[in-house]
């Protein structure tokens, strides 16, 4: 992390970039998987442009079969990725997503 001190005595910090610290195939698989467990499906889009950084944006476009720009497009903030593009970004990324049931939340008696 790189931090400096202005002349104020006021310290400044670097922001946190989670591709940083995405080093290996198991660590980014169970940041997606993480991130699969948000209710909002932006933080799984932003867990895969995290990845996606990690391993390298143009590397991942051509593995995927999409342009550059397409894939930039599909991972920023706010975009709404076709499912089909979705489902290309992570085979290229090699991993694989798992449905399995849902724990049952213990009913409260009324």
């Amino acid at each position: 992390m790189n931090t400096t001190t202005a002349q104020d005595g006021a310290i400044s910090v670097a922001a946190f970039d989670a591709a940083d610290y995405l080093e290996d195939d198991e660590m980014m698989a169970e940041y997606l998987s993480a991130a699969l467990e948000d209710p909002n499906p932006d933080v799984f889009l932003m867990a895969v442009r995290d990845v996606a950084r990690a391993r390298g944006m143009a590397r991942l476009a051509i593995d995927a079969g999409v342009g550059r720009e397409s894939l930039y497009k599909a991972l920023r903030p706010g975009a709404k990725p076709r499912y089909e593009t979705v489902a290309k970004l992570v085979r290229a990324l090699g991993v694989q997503l798992h449905a399995e049931p849902a724990e049952e939340e213990p009913v409260t008696p009324a």
